[in-house]
């Protein structure tokens, strides 16, 4: 039950992440999966982005795969390399 997600980043001042950036956010997404909503997150941060860049960093984890949103607007981490090795070696019928 996933909510079609929009991150506006159209309308609003964004600035291209940096890679230590991008990983900090995701980490801390990894650690905290499914116990805050958007802006709760960016709140609780570690450290202090713009709201621009952090709607470029969830919409890039977002279209690779690496977060979902839920109806109720929470951010799950869903990334698992290890399980998708073990769907790509399966026999398909």
């Amino acid at each position: 039950m996933e909510q079609k997600s929009t991150f506006n980043i159209n309308n609003i001042i964004t600035r291209d992440p940096r890679l230590n950036t991008v990983i900090m956010v995701e980490q801390f997404i990894k650690e905290n999966s499914g116990e805050f909503k958007k802006t709760e997150l960016f709140n609780k941060l570690p450290k202090k982005i713009m709201w621009g860049t952090f709607n470029v960093i969830l919409e890039y984890l977002y279209k690779n795969n690496k977060i979902l949103i839920d109806n109720e607007g929470y951010i799950i981490y869903t990334w698992n390399p290890k399980l998708i090795e073990r769907l790509k070696n399966r026999k398909r019928y």
